[in-house]
């Protein structure tokens, strides 16, 4: 079966017209694709005969909504998706004044082992089409009846470590034939693969990059992230640096405050230091508890303390407000939970 919403607009032309139907009805297709419809008789515009070739030969890469949990607080949405050889992945969607915004999965679970985050939980199952990562933004858009403003690509996986898929997701929401997402409005996610950071910046020199720090040194973050001691601080700051340079573009890097671990006044004077030069915004982010994990998140008092030494150093930080605190708001934790109950 065709991976048909994961193809290009060109590409769908091609198989379309090696169907021996017309060029225009691969834009029909397409249009229909990324409406968000569920099969292809919902296609009304096409011929019965092409309607039926594509459900002989053409996967729609359809995603099910196995769970939906509200925040009761601010109105956060966790969504449980399953995809169509049973495996699950999440995505959140966050209101905020700007507009909403879905943080998206690219694979299911995931080989990274970061020692707070609950989605590495069983390893790495599988990769995520580009069809697959494009329909959660889809059903989420669906669900709420309107099209979602802003996307976030760091849910469950590790998106450097899907790099083809991502790309390919990339472009397709873009594509102004379909979903139209302006580059900007794109944020893409890693903990650290360095060798993907200047393919990214070139790729796409437009989306906003977003690194996962966590740690204001090397020896915590070799404890907290294992991809540290593959791709040291040195050589990742460095992909960074070469990141801004390419694209005139700020760097957004991501810190979990933990209590006790890396929350310090002394380790904010410290993150500032190794960050001295680069083009940033520093976004702090308060611990939200996994199960099974034993950190605690940072104290409001400690993190502000922390963000104000990283602003007297002239760095722009903020702290995220907290979001879903009382649903599985926790990335993967929901995905968790759900293969637990079913073993």
């Amino acid at each position: 079966m065709k991976k048909i919403k994961s193809m290009s607009y060109e590409e769908l032309e091609e198989y379309i017209v090696s169907h021996g139907e017309k060029r225009f009805r691969a834009k029909q297709v397409f249009e229909w694709l990324h409406k968000g419809v569920r099969s292809f008789d919902e296609m009304r515009n096409l011929p019965a005969a092409l309607r039926e070739k594509l459900k002989t030969d053409a996967d729609p890469e359809v995603i099910e909504t196995e769970t939906v949990q509200i925040s009761k607080k601010d109105g956060t949405r966790k969504y449980l998706f399953r995809l169509s050889d049973g495996q699950m992945v999440e995505s959140v969607l966050m209101k905020y004044e700007y507009g909403n915004t879905i943080c998206i999965s690219t694979q299911a679970g995931c080989r990274m082992g970061c020692a707070f985050c609950a989605s590495c939980k069983g390893g790495l199952i599988r990769n995520l089409t580009a069809g697959e990562i494009l329909d959660q933004v889809l059903a989420v858009s669906a669900d709420i009846g309107r099209r979602v403003d802003n996307v976030v690509v760091m849910g469950v996986g590790e998106p450097f470590d899907n790099y083809e898929e991502l790309k390919s997701f990339i472009r397709l929401i873009h594509d102004s034939r379909g979903f139209n997402m302006s580059w900007r409005s794109i944020t893409v996610s890693t903990c650290g693969l360095v060798p993907y950071i200047k393919r990214f910046a070139e790729d796409f020199p437009q989306v906003t990059l977003a690194v996962s720090l966590h740690a204001p040194n090397e020896k915590i973050r070799n404890e907290l992230m294992p991809v540290n001691r593959k791709y040291d601080y040195s050589k990742l700051l460095s992909a960074c640096r070469e990141y801004v340079r390419i694209t005139n573009k700020r760097i957004t890097f991501e810190y979990i405050l933990i209590e006790g671990k890396n929350d310090s006044v002394k380790q904010a004077a410290e993150l500032a230091e190794r960050l001295k030069g680069i083009l940033c915004h520093i976004n702090l982010i308060p611990f939200n508890g996994v199960e099974g994990k034993s950190f605690a998140a940072a104290k409001r008092r400690a993190a502000e303390e922390f963000r104000d030494v990283l602003k007297k150093n002239g760095f722009e930080a903020t702290i995220r407000r907290e979001l879903g605190s009382d649903i599985d708001g926790a990335c993967g934790q929901l995905r968790s939970r759900k293969n637990q109950s079913q073993n």
